[in-house]
């Protein structure tokens, strides 16, 4: 980090007489301002500065990944669609295409194609930055970066924290830095970064004098750690919603009460009532309805993470599963009703020959670019589904590897824990439970629900059928099968990749291993207002589990000791 005293000390050179030796300037001195220009040189290279082909605006971004995969605002992207043009530093313009969108974060992801070694930010840790830090702001603003050099501005970390209500129908900054770097109209979506060029947030909204548009030195970040989050879910190609504890909660006297509770809500399973005080939730303490949303504000819809609570003289520590701000269609109501109109068309000019007015009129009507056009597929409810498909492929090829064959059936038999009975199950065409050596009861679709919806013994198939059927099928045949993004898996880090098939009544989510790719827990759903049954899996040698343990919400049911697991030839 830059010594403030150094730097401060360098700033004042400007009134010193001048020397012409810089031996009479301190070394620290000299050294602050070599850091600096140094920091600014690094973080340039990852900056970019983003134009809408139609002419209808732009913004900024910034690199994140090699393979070009970069952040910017959702007001930024949204006017130009799927499609962008990006430049960088190095002197080229990119063409790029829309990936993921987070409409209520006002965070988009997008992918700069023709390139696989980008230079990228390295992300920082925005929950370690301190009220007083430098910062820096690089982007394009009033869009002047027309030789594709981005402007620098220098400032303080104002604050930190902060809570933005939502603007208009949908945009909410909760938990972001306040910054008095200069940000203008064209700042938005690029990056903000620590002193040392460490990515620490996303630029989004600022403060102005409202006739000239002029910045009065009160700007917000989102930031990164709220990107981070969202990552995995941005990557999806997915149109992203954010979490809710489905409570509503007030202040009294620096304790958060809550005041409502939906009854069908995880928090209200797991024993939160009217009345109770949260006191912290995700690792952060709470001490008003303002910290809360500062928190949940920067959480995807269907995260389980932990939250503890005080209630009737009890303290509770537990886990819960968020629920979404909106539901699906509000969500892209809201999102189409937030968006900007399209683009006029271009005036004729006088002199232009027919065919140049009938190009102009249609120039935001025209094809996208074939490199575009190779990586982008629409879909409802998705920014653009061809990364799902991407997504969905990867993990399927990751649980072949890393499953018992599932060409034939599976047949897996151990004792239970606690004097439980021993199971021997059977997966394949035909699905059975057998206990302790008696005769296997064949399982239907419907027995297969009601064993998850009792919470009884055949929920350990239904899991583990899912699994058989995914490895076999394939995400083109199991049923209806998306990428959801990356998750904690039971309120724990690290983040694992999740697939979710619906297949029949039930639906199923899949969590893998984000280092090995190996499938960790599957979860099955008959009832969305219910517990589901979770199978963990206890991994062993040659893909063979050696323990599978049941759990609904956080009692766990069962642990089966597998002592057998034999994949059969093809079934006929």
């Amino acid at each position: 980090m830059i010594d403030r005293k150094s730097f401060l000390a360098a700033c004042l050179l400007v009134a010193l007489p001048a020397t012409g030796r810089s031996a009479d300037v301190d070394a620290s001195v000299l050294k602050a301002e070599a850091d600096r220009i140094a920091a600014i040189a690094q973080a340039t290279k990852s900056a970019v500065s983003v134009f809408v082909p139609s002419g209808a605006g732009g913004g900024s971004g910034v690199v994140i990944d090699p393979e070009g995969f970069a952040l910017t605002n959702f007001h930024v992207s949204s006017p130009a669609g799927a499609y962008m043009v990006c430049g960088m530093a190095d002197g080229n313009l990119y063409d790029t295409v829309i990936v993921g969108i987070d409409p209520v974060g006002d965070l988009a992801l997008v992918k700069l194609l023709g390139r696989s070694d980008f230079s990228a930010a390295e992300l920082g840790n925005s929950d370690r930055v301190q009220q007083g830090d430098w910062c820096m702001v690089i982007g394009n603003p009033f869009l002047l970066a027309n030789d594709l050099q981005p402007t620098v501005t220098w400032g303080l970390i104002s604050g930190v924290h902060r809570y933005q209500y939502p603007s208009g129908t949908l945009l909410e900054y909760a938990d972001c830095l306040q910054t008095d770097a200069s940000i203008n109209p064209g700042n938005s979506g690029g990056p903000l970064y620590a002193a040392d060029s460490k990515l620490i947030g996303i630029v989004g909204r600022a403060s102005f004098e409202k006739r000239g548009r002029v910045n009065v030195g009160v700007g917000y970040a989102i930031s990164i750690n709220q990107a981070k989050n969202f990552l995995g879910y941005l990557h999806s190609g997915r149109i992203v919603d954010h979490a809710t504890l489905g409570a509503t909660v007030a202040t009294d006297e620096g304790k958060v009460i809550v005041s409502n509770i939906l009854e069908n809500s995880d928090a209200y399973r797991r024993g939160l009532r009217y009345g109770a005080e949260i006191l912290a939730v995700n690792g952060r303490d709470v001490a008003s309805a303002n910290d809360l949303q500062n928190v949940l504000g920067t959480l995807p819809k269907g995260w389980r993470v932990p939250i503890s609570f005080r209630h009737e003289g009890r303290n509770v520590d537990t886990i819960v599963r968020l629920a979404g701000v909106h539901g699906r269609d509000e969500l892209l109501e809201k999102m189409a009703a937030s968006m900007p109109p399209p683009p006029p068309r271009p005036q004729e000019k006088e002199g232009d020959s027919e065919k140049d007015q009938i190009a102009a009129a249609n120039a935001h009507d025209a094809e996208l670019p074939a490199s575009v056009e190779a990586v982008y597929e629409a879909k409802h409810g998705y920014a653009n589904y061809y990364f799902n498909r991407l997504h969905q492929q990867r993990l399927w090829e990751s649980l072949k590897k890393h499953s018992p064959n599932a060409s034939g059936a599976w047949t897996i038999e151990g004792p239970t824990d606690n004097d439980g009975p021993v199971l021997d199950l059977t997966l394949g065409k035909q699905v059975s439970i057998a206990t302790d050596g008696g005769q296997p009861t064949l399982l239907d679709p419907t027995a297969l629900y009601d064993g998850i919806d009792s919470q009884q013994l055949p929920a350990f198939a239904a899991c583990l059928d899912a699994w058989h059927r995914m490895v076999e099928l394939g995400p083109d045949r199991f049923g209806e099968v998306y990428y959801l993004g990356t998750m904690p898996l039971r309120g724990e880090y690290p983040l694992r990749d999740v697939l979710v098939g619906t297949s029949g009544e039930l639906e199923s989510w899949f969590y893998f291993d984000p280092e090995s790719g190996r499938l960790e827990a599957v979860e099955c759903w008959a009832d969305r207002f219910r517990d589901p049954a979770e199978l963990l899996i206890e991994a062993g040698d040659k893909n063979q589990p050696v323990g599978l343990s049941l759990y609904f919400g956080e009692r766990r049911a069962w642990r089966m000791q597998v002592e057998q697991w034999k994949a059969s030839a093809n079934e006929q």
